[in-house]
């Protein structure tokens, strides 16, 4: 039997433990075999010398993690105890400032979480067309909105244009009241919650207003040569063969996008064909453009999301 104490005084014992001590009960459940007992700012471990041992190198984890960002969700927390074999945590050990994308407001730091998140950065910083590919909750939008908001901050980019097809998620809206901005917005809805985590509302209304940022349905990029900008087609699964094309060949000179899209989550009309397949079918081999696909492992939302995505994922095997 082997005792140890580990002293959290640095870290928000709050975040450490979770509301109603909802992470201790995850510590618990992680190490059955180890008595767990939590008095104010300690950890008290007792239980094999190898599950102790392993137990502290977790705790440490999670410990430098808080130390360096303050916060951690429930599904970080999960992620680090490696819940699952295999699970991808190296992004939670001590890291390079470098990787850092964005600061946001409040000094909040925005990053790559996963290894195929931190494969998107490095495409993108190699290629000019990324294509990124995966189901919800993986972080293809939030890392494409960081790398943008990332480029403009580095004087890389002019301007950013993040776009949409304007296509209902299988129910009707009908007809929504107001202008045209107010009846196209709910569909941009998500990028505008990403730029809200990585730009001061002050300085994120400016940009706007100025166009500097721009936000639009996909429908609204026809005609127009998209130069110096960063440049992202988002839920492109989405977009017909002739609006992938059509945005694609909008890109100008100086110019990056990223394409991100789900294809198990296709909102178009039956007789329509979704233009991503064939684009990231056809185009995949072109010097230039890049690809990753991200799976359930990079799931960055509640924890049960990565259960519900393996659930589906199984049923279309029934």
């Amino acid at each position: 039997m082997t005792e140890s104490i580990i002293n959290l005084e640095n870290v928000n014992p709050i975040e450490f433990f979770g509301v109603n001590n909802g992470k201790l009960d995850l510590l618990k459940k992680k190490f059955p075999l180890l008595k767990i007992l939590s008095r104010g700012t300690q950890l008290k471990l007792s239980g094999s010398p190898e599950e102790v041992a392993t137990a502290k190198e977790k705790i440490g984890q999670i410990v430098s993690y808080l130390e360096r960002n303050g916060q951690l969700s429930e599904n970080y927390f999960e992620q680090i105890l490696g819940e699952e074999e295999g699970g991808n945590i190296d992004h939670f050990k001590d890291s390079n400032p470098n990787e850092v994308l964005v600061f946001g407001p409040n000094g909040r730091t925005i990053r790559a979480k996963t290894a195929n998140q931190k494969k998107m950065v490095g495409l993108a910083d190699k290629n000019d067309i990324v294509f990124a590919i995966g189901p919800a909750g993986t972080g293809k939008t939030y890392t494409a909105v960081a790398l943008a908001v990332r480029a403009l901050k580095n004087k890389a980019v002019r301007k950013i244009i993040l776009t949409r097809p304007a296509v209902e998620a299988g129910e009707s809206l009908g007809f929504l009241p107001g202008d045209l901005k107010e009846k196209i917005d709910p569909y941009l809805r998500p990028l505008y919650d990403a730029l809200d985590d990585m730009i001061p509302a002050d300085k994120l209304s400016y940009f706007m207003t100025n166009r500097i940022i721009e936000i639009a349905p996909l429908a609204y990029m026809r005609g127009r040569t998209l130069d110096n900008a960063f440049i992202l087609l988002d839920e492109a699964q989405n977009c017909t063969d002739l609006q992938m094309k059509m945005f694609l060949t909008r890109i100008g000179s100086s110019a990056k996008a990223i394409i991100t899209g789900d294809k198990t989550q296709i909102d178009l009309p039956k007789n329509q064909k979704s233009g991503l397949d064939k684009a990231t079918r056809i185009l995949k081999n072109i010097e230039g453009i890049g690809y990753v696909e991200l799976d359930e492992e990079d799931v960055v939302r509640h924890r049960l999301v990565k259960a519900i995505i393996r659930a589906y994922e199984a049923a279309k095997e029934d």
